[in-house]
């Protein structure tokens, strides 16, 4: 038994696109939501938004970097830094 069959002889040409127009915007609404929850703490940053986001200039992120108190990965020249590690480099400052 076939419940959930659509007959497309039965369809006019306007019902068939609002059909497949409805499908296309439920489907870019639901990867849209499983965007917005995934956790981004993997994500790889690059030297520019690197600095940005710990508000340091290159010259500390290379420093930092040399002395091993952030990782970096690199492809060819380029180097990346993962999210997650940074957040987790940061300690608390006792006053």
């Amino acid at each position: 038994m076939i419940t959930n069959s659509i007959l497309l002889e039965t369809l006019t040409v306007e019902q068939l696109q609002q059909l497949i127009g409805t499908s296309v915007k439920n489907g870019i609404q639901e990867f849209q939501k499983e965007i917005k929850t995934k956790d981004n703490s993997e994500e790889l940053l690059s030297r520019d938004e690197t600095c940005q986001f710990l508000k340091i200039d290159s010259s500390t992120l290379w420093a930092w970097t040399n002395a091993g108190k952030v990782k970096a990965y690199g492809i060819g020249a380029r180097r990346y830094y993962k999210r997650s590690e940074l957040l987790e480099n940061l300690t608390l400052l006792k006053k």
